[in-house]
Formats: C-alpha cells, sequence, structure tokens
C-alpha cells in the first residue's frame, strides 16, 4: 500500500501484526517517507518488508507524485482492494490503473449514505471488471492461494495512456479536470522545467489527451476524442 494514513497505515498494521510481509510505495524518496506521522510504522515495514520508491533520496512528496506512485501499487500486486473511497479519490484511480494492467479490482461496500463509500459505489456500477468482496475468502477466490503461480494475467488493450512516460504522465494528471492551464502553471503543478513540459504537452496533444487553446492546455474529454477520431 501506500504508508499514508487511515486505510493504508492499517493494511500495513494488519501485515505486521500477522507476521506477514508489507511493502509501502512512496511517493517521496526512501529517505524522508512521508507521511512523518507514520515514521515509526515505516522502522517496522523496513525491518521485515520493504520500503519502494521511483524517486531519487531527497525528493519530496509532491502531490502529483501521489498518483504516478499509485501505478506502482496496482502493478507490482495481484490484485488491488479498495476499501474506501470518496467521489475524487486518488484511490479510484489505481483501481483503473490496475485494470488497465491485466490485474484483480475488489471493492469493499459501504453504507450508501456515507461520502467515503461514494467513489467505491461508482467503480462498482461503471466497471464491469471491478468484483465485489467482503472478506478474505472472497479476495482469495479472485487472486488465487498465496504463494501459488498463477497463469500470467491477460493484457489489457494498449491506451494512449499507456504509452506515457512519468514525466508525461505527471504533466497530464496536474492538469484542470475543466478549463485550460498556461505552460509555467502547469509546470510548477507538475515539478517539472517548462521546458520538458512543452515537450510532453506536444506528447499529449499526439495523442488527443489535450489540446491548445489560445489560453493555454485544456484536457480532451473521452467524447471528444471519439468524436475526433470519427468512422473508422
Amino acid at each position: 500500500s501506500g504508508g499514508a494514513f487511515g486505510i493504508d497505515a492499517a493494511a500495513h498494521r494488519g501485515a505486521l501484526n500477522a507476521g506477514g510481509l508489507t511493502v509501502a510505495v512512496l511517493a517521496c524518496g526512501i529517505d524522508r517517507p512521508y507521511p512523518m506521522g507514520n515514521a515509526a510504522l515505516f522502522d517496522r515495514i523496513a525491518e521485515t518488508g520493504l520500503l519502494v520508491s521511483e524517486w531519487m533520496p531527497g525528493a519530496e512528496p509532491f502531490r502529483p507524485r501521489f498518483l504516478v506512485r499509485n501505478r506502482v501499487i496496482a502493478a507490482a500486486t495481484r490484485g488491488t482492494v479498495l476499501v474506501e473511497a470518496s467521489a475524487r479519490s486518488g484511490a479510484t484511480q489505481t483501481v483503473n490503473r490496475a485494470l488497465a494492467a491485466g490485474r484483480r479490482a475488489m471493492v469493499v461496500p459501504g453504507p450508501v449514505t456515507s461520502a467515503m463509500s461514494v467513489g467505491a459505489h461508482e467503480l462498482l456500477r461503471e466497471q464491469p471488471s471491478v468484483r465485489l468482496v467482503t472478506g478474505v475468502a472472497h479476495v482469495l477466490e479472485e487472486v488465487g492461494r498465496i504463494g501459488a503461480d498463477l497463469a500470467p494475467p491477460a493484457r489489457a488493450p494498449q491506451r494512449p495512456r499507456d504509452l506515457l512516460d512519468d514525466e508525461a504522465t505527471q504533466v497530464l494528471e496536474s492538469m484542470p479536470r475543466r478549463g485550460s492551464v498556461g505552460v509555467d502553471r502547469l509546470a510548477a503543478r507538475a515539478g517539472v522545467d517548462v521546458r520538458t513540459a512543452l515537450r510532453k504537452l506536444s506528447l499529449l496533444e499526439e495523442l488527443g489527451l489535450v489540446r491548445r487553446r489560445d489560453d493555454g492546455y485544456a484536457l480532451v474529454t473521452g467524447s471528444a476524442r471519439g468524436a475526433a477520431a470519427g468512422p473508422s
């Protein structure tokens, strides 16, 4: 998991208390694990498990890096279990990345009145491949016996986003959901220099993920991409 407060920390502690192994994937350098409030937990994980990061030592936990980090969490496991997620939670993106990587995706349902269940329930409604689970037995049905080798998972169809490197992903995920953004501001939000942002924007535009406007760049919605592609 990601080592954050809440469900992440509970998952790590549960594994440790049961004598199991657990891995925390960080959105910063491993020499400065975040959040600092979980420093003792990270020390326990490092003793018997693993702290993993794609970022160089000293790297700060900028917001876009958490979204990039989620793809590692999704790809490094046989399956992803979503316990809680609000409507715009980054955890739902982890589930979508798991599906794109051909991994199993599971959701624990919650109260229909809870804001922390909205994202989870939407995934169950919108993604036929997402399975509802309520306990360990259900999870094991999806991922097979712990420790057993499974057949290689089927590859999902390649999407334009699958062609992106880390910096292009950072730029894309730093784009506002609505409206346009200038290159300088986008570069700052993505944690890259302006020259890199321009290169990645050119790639994103070529893939039909963003479009250039007079006042900057804007995301291209799914319906707009379909219209631009036209009939085959």
